[in-house]
C-alpha cells in the first residue's frame, strides 16, 4: 500500500518499515479520537479559507464524523499495511467520499498532525490526572482530620524524635499533592497550546486562519512561531514527565511510610485482609503488596523524565524521527500513574488506625523537647533547660507530662487543613 510521502509505486524495505514503524501503530489508536478531531476542526478552516468549497468541507466533516462514531464504538483499528493513524484516516474518508478525502491535508503536515493529536490526548491525560488528584487529596484530608488527635512518634534519621500525629502525618502528604498539581498545571499550560497550521516546521503558503482551529479544538492559545511549534514537540512531553514524577514521588513516599507504619515493629496503622496478602509458608503474614508495587512502580516514573532527556539531547530544530519514541515512554507511564493514585486512594480509605500508641514506655524520652520548652515558659533559658531534662534523662528520673499544647500554624494542633484545600481548589481552577 502507497504511503502518503511516496510520490510513485515504489517498494520499500520491509525490514525498515518494520523498524521505523515500531510500536508507532500501537500508541496511535490512543489518538485516533483526536486526529479526527484535528481532522474535522482543520477541515472547517479549509471551508471558509476558501480552500475547500461549502459542499466539500461538509461532506468531509460528515465522512470524519462517521469514523469518529466507529472509534467511539471501538471498531477502528489500522489496516496492515498503513503507516499510521493520519493515513488510516485519509484513507477510510477517501474510501467513503471520493476525491474530496484527499483534500484534507492541504496546509498539514504529518508532523503538525501527530504533534496537535499528542496536545490534545496530553491535554485530556492532564485533565484524568488532576481528577484523580484531587480525589486522593480528598482522601487525605479527610483522614487527617478523622484522626488528628492520633499521637504517633515522629522520626529524624528514622530515629524516634518528637511527637507528630495521624492528621499531621497525612495533612504533609495533602499539601505536597497541592505542590505537584501546580507543577502539572504548568504542563497543562504547555498542553493547552495549538500547533496546527505549523506544517513541517515552517508553516504554508496557504493562507491558514491558525486562531480559527485553535478556537475550534478547545485550546487556550497557539504556538506561534511555526519551527517553535514543532520544537514544542519532545519538551511538551519531558515537562509532562517532570509532573508525573513529582506526583509520584509523593506517592512512593507515603508508600513506603505505610510499609514501615503496618509492620509489627510499629503498629500504628494497619488496612482490610482484602487489600493485602498471605505468605505460602508465614500464616500470620499481612504483606502490603499493592503499598510495594505503588512505591516500585512510582519510582520507574521518576526515571521517566532522564529517559526523555537522554532521548531528545542535542537536537536540532526542526522535526527528527525519534520524537516518535516520545510516545511509548510517557503514554504508558501516564496510566501507571493514574492507576498508582486509584490505589492509593483504595488503601487510604480503608486505613485503621492504632489509638494511644505514645502510651508505650519505649516513647517516654519523644516529650523531652515538650519538657524543655515547659521550663523555658517557666523562665529559665532554653540552654539551662536542656541541660536539666537531658541531666534527668541520663539519669533515669525523667518523667514527662504526656501533654502536647502545640497551637502555630502547621502544627499538631492546627493543621491548617482548611488553608491546603484553598491551595488544591485554586490550582484545580487553572486546568480550564
Amino acid at each position: 500500500m502507497n504511503k502518503l510521502w511516496q510520490k510513485e509505486q515504489t517498494d520499500v524495505s520491509e525490514a525498515v518499515e518494520r523498524f521505523t514503524v515500531g510500536r508507532d501503530n500501537e500508541f496511535d489508536l490512543l489518538l485516533a479520537a483526536y486526529d479526527v478531531q484535528g481532522s474535522i476542526a482543520h477541515v472547517q478552516m479549509l471551508g471558509e479559507v476558501g480552500l475547500m468549497s461549502t459542499e466539500q468541507a461538509a461532506a468531509a466533516i460528515e465522512g470524519l464524523q462517521c469514523i469518529a462514531q466507529t472509534i467511539t464504538a471501538g471498531d477502528f483499528f489500522i489496516r496492515p499495511g498503513v503507516e499510521d493513524i493520519h493515513s488510516q484516516v485519509e484513507l477510510l474518508l477517501t474510501e467513503m467520499i471520493g476525491d474530496i478525502g484527499k483534500m484534507i491535508h492541504s496546509g498539514r503536515s504529518r508532523n503538525d498532525q501527530v504533534a496537535l493529536d499528542i496536545k490534545l490526548y496530553l491535554k485530556d491525560a492532564c485533565l484524568d490526572l488532576k481528577n484523580n488528584i484531587a480525589d486522593l487529596f480528598t482522601s487525605l484530608i479527610q483522614q487527617s482530620e478523622q484522626y488528628k488527635d492520633v499521637l504517633i512518634p515522629g522520626y529524624t534519621h528514622l530515629q524516634v524524635a518528637m511527637p507528630s500525629s495521624i492528621g499531621l502525618w497525612l495533612g504533609a502528604y495533602a499539601e505536597s499533592l497541592t505542590d505537584d498539581l501546580a507543577l502539572l498545571a504548568t504542563a497543562y499550560d504547555l498542553c493547552n497550546k495549538n500547533p496546527l497550521g505549523s506544517g513541517a516546521g515552517y508553516g504554508s503558503s496557504f493562507p491558514l486562519d491558525r486562531k480559527r482551529t485553535t478556537a475550534l479544538l478547545g485550546f487556550e492559545d497557539l504556538h506561534w512561531n511555526s519551527i517553535y511549534a514543532q520544537m514544542s514537540r519532545g519538551k511538551t512531553e519531558k515537562t509532562l514527565a517532570f509532573a508525573l514524577s513529582g506526583i509520584a514521588a509523593t506517592l512512593s513516599r507515603l508508600a513506603m511510610d505505610c510499609c514501615l507504619y503496618m509492620g509489627q515493629n510499629f503498629g500504628f496503622i494497619s488496612f482490610p485482609d482484602q487489600l493485602t496478602t498471605g505468605s505460602s509458608i508465614m500464616p500470620h503474614k499481612k504483606n502490603p503488596d499493592v503499598l510495594e508495587l505503588i512505591r516500585g512502580k512510582c519510582n520507574r516514573i521518576q526515571s521517566i523524565p532522564n529517559e526523555l532527556s537522554l532521548l531528545l539531547a542535542n537536537l536540532p530544530s526542526g522535526y527528527h524521527r525519534e520524537l516518535q519514541l516520545t510516545k511509548e515512554i510517557i503514554f504508558p507511564a501516564i496510566n501507571e500513574l493514574n492507576n498508582c493514585i486509584q490505589m492509593m486512594k483504595l488503601m487510604l480509605d480503608a486505613i485503621k488506625v492504632r489509638q494511644d500508641i505514645l502510651e508505650a514506655d519505649m516513647y517516654t524520652y519523644i516529650f523531652s523537647v515538650e519538657a524543655v520548652n515547659e521550663l523555658v515558659g517557666q523562665g529559665i533559658p532554653f540552654r539551662d533547660a536542656y541541660r536539666q531534662v537531658g541531666n534527668d534523662i541520663a539519669a533515669g528520673t525523667f518523667k514527662p507530662a504526656r501533654s502536647i499544647q502545640h497551637s502555630h500554624e502547621g502544627s499538631i494542633g492546627n493543621l491548617c487543613n482548611d488553608e491546603i484545600k484553598k491551595i488544591m481548589e485554586q490550582t484545580c481552577k487553572r486546568f480550564v
